[in-house]
């Protein structure tokens, strides 16, 4: 066996000091887990509060648009007393499905239905058109909140970014849906009185004052609450993702 100078036998335990992996003892394993552990339980948390945010704010839509289709003020009317001071002399308020004057005496409104084969002209034709959309997209905003909080509850339980993402996409359609119909209201509205004053004269209807109501409010708040809720459903399925790919330390079981 060839013996090694002092010199040699240096070298030699310099490189393999420099070729050396440490290893983690024991004790630095005991370190990290507590920081792990922090890390899963606000990681948990978090996805937790983002998903009952999405539910409760899919069952505040709900409530808000059933109480705004179900109220009847959505366009209030207000003829000024030409005679006295401004004084009012005529006051009434419409829904969807009927109009009032005061306080209690309230009529259905003409069922768009059941007109569309009347001898009208053009642009009442569209009106009608207008108004048989708003009353078809509007109950079916409601239906769509329904199914998509059944299945962001399903998505929830089953922990499934698929499912999550594909809800709060649906979310986010049902509120673009509602704020479809809304926008096609606002714009019925108008071309009626603009109908009504081309109909009766600009002089009949100077002293009119219009505006929107406390429902048609209702409505935009729900189409608020229904997109909040699906963006919080896509970052908490954002978050599940992060949390299940290899190597992030909060998706680490203890």
């Amino acid at each position: 066996m060839e013996e090694l100078t002092v010199s040699e036998f240096l070298k030699l335990d310099r490189q393999r000091a420099k070729n050396k992996i440490p290893v983690p003892s024991s004790s630095s394993h005991s370190a990290l887990r507590p920081v792990c552990c922090c890390l899963a339980l606000t990681h948990m948390a978090l996805l937790a509060t983002l998903l009952l945010s999405a539910a409760l704010g899919a069952l505040l839509s709900f409530a808000l648009l059933a109480a705004a289709v179900a109220s009847d003020y959505w366009y209030i009317l207000e003829v000024a007393d030409a005679g006295g001071p401004g004084g009012v002399q005529l006051f009434s308020h419409s829904g969807l499905w009927r109009t009032c004057e005061g306080q209690n005496s309230c009529v259905p409104l003409i069922d768009p239905f059941a007109s569309a084969g009347l001898e009208v002209s053009p642009s009442i034709q569209h009106l009608l058109s207008l108004h048989r959309t708003v009353m078809v997209v509007l109950p079916l905003s409601l239906v769509l909140i329904v199914c998509g909080w059944v299945c962001g509850l399903l998505s929830s339980l089953s922990q499934s970014v698929p499912l999550l993402l594909a809800t709060g996409c649906y979310f986010l359609l049902g509120g673009a849906l509602t704020l479809a119909g809304l926008s096609i209201y606002i714009s019925y509205s108008h071309l009626a009185f603009v109908e009504a004053a081309r109909t009766y004269g600009v002089t009949h209807v100077q002293n009119v004052h219009i505006s929107f109501g406390w429902s048609l409010a209702l409505a935009w708040a729900s189409c608020a609450s229904e997109v909040l809720s699906g963006a919080l459903l896509l970052a908490a399925a954002r978050l599940l993702s992060l949390s299940q790919r290899p190597g992030v330390p909060h998706s680490v079981i203890l």
